[in-house]
């Protein structure tokens, strides 16, 4: 599948959120759905940093339609407080951005383990509260927003919040496994009902974003806070570079539920293509088990499907 920017149709009166739409991917991903002319709820934890991205995006794009509402994917309160805020009837595109990564061991508001609690049953919550907007809507997707260290990441139901053992990388690399896991499931679980939401997902490869700053700040390692940067620099994409896969699954022509979108050259940089995922990813029996536990911990449902 060949997808540019270019190749993107007018916009006008479709509905999108995107998750951590202040900086980095999401910001990216804000910019290029405002040029043509969708409106975008950017969905963000700290509202001065998304008013300062809003006023950014409105500098180059004056007629952009945005709107700043305030959610904190690490706070199930926050998520339906969101939800019920959202006025919107229709909406044809939630992007599940937003994450930590690689950070010391913290947790949320409901005492989850903050990167799971965060990048995967933050989102759950969310796509489950907002799923009638979605079903209302025809033609409307969910992108969920994975990494290439899904490959190394072990769902440990027996720990699932590392209580016991805690490493920053291994829980990563489950939350973004969670991610592409639940992106299948969900996807099944929408055909099965006969909804019409197409469930996608997709990774930056390696894209210079502020993400790669924050676990070593929080760690206060400055070393690996300089090694970070250099590799930004060296090796990364930029951020409108890495924002290609979620917006070609996003917008592009063809998608299905289960497609999985990254950069083209090694999956690290380059233009958008299908791409493979670990056995891990598709297990059925491990879907259906992190279904029901998100459920159970999140207390949110998904209207109509099985």
């Amino acid at each position: 599948m060949a997808f540019r920017q270019e190749d993107i149709g007018d916009l006008t009166g479709k509905v999108f959120v995107v998750t951590g739409a202040n900086s980095g991917l999401g910001l990216e991903t804000t910019r290029v759905l405002a040029a043509h002319h969708g409106h975008v709820v950017m969905a963000c934890r700290s509202a001065d940093k998304a008013k300062r991205a809003q006023d950014e995006v409105l500098r180059a794009e004056p007629r952009a339609s945005l709107e700043v509402m305030t959610l904190d994917l690490a706070s199930l309160a926050s998520i339906a407080d969101f939800a019920a805020a959202f006025s919107h009837e229709r909406l044809d595109g939630l992007c599940n951005n937003a994450g930590v990564m690689a950070i010391p061991r913290r947790e949320t508001a409901d005492g989850f383990e903050m990167q799971l609690g965060t990048n995967h049953l933050g989102h759950f919550a969310l796509t489950g509260r907002l799923w009638p907007h979605l079903v209302a809507t025809a033609g409307a997707r969910v992108v969920n927003v994975s990494s290439l260290m899904h490959r190394v990441g072990r769902m440990n139901f027996g720990d699932l919040m590392g209580s016991r053992r805690y490493e920053k990388w291994s829980a990563y690399g489950q939350s973004k496994l969670a991610n592409l896991i639940f992106t299948f499931e969900l996807g099944r679980r929408a055909e099965t009902a006969g909804s019409g939401v197409v469930v996608a997902a997709a990774h930056p490869g390696y894209a210079a974003t502020n993400l790669q700053q924050v676990g070593p700040e929080m760690s206060g390692n400055p070393f690996m806070k300089g090694i970070m940067a250099m590799a930004n620099r060296l090796v990364a994409q930029d951020a409108a570079g890495g924002a290609l896969p979620q917006l070609c699954a996003l917008l592009g022509d063809d998608v299905v539920s289960g497609d999985y979108f990254g950069p083209g050259r090694f999956e690290i940089v380059g233009p958008p293509k299908r791409v493979s995922c670990s056995r891990a990813a598709r297990d059925e029996k491990a879907a259906a088990r992190l279904w029901e536990a998100s459920r159970e911990l999140t207390d949110v449902a998904f209207a109509g499907l099985p």
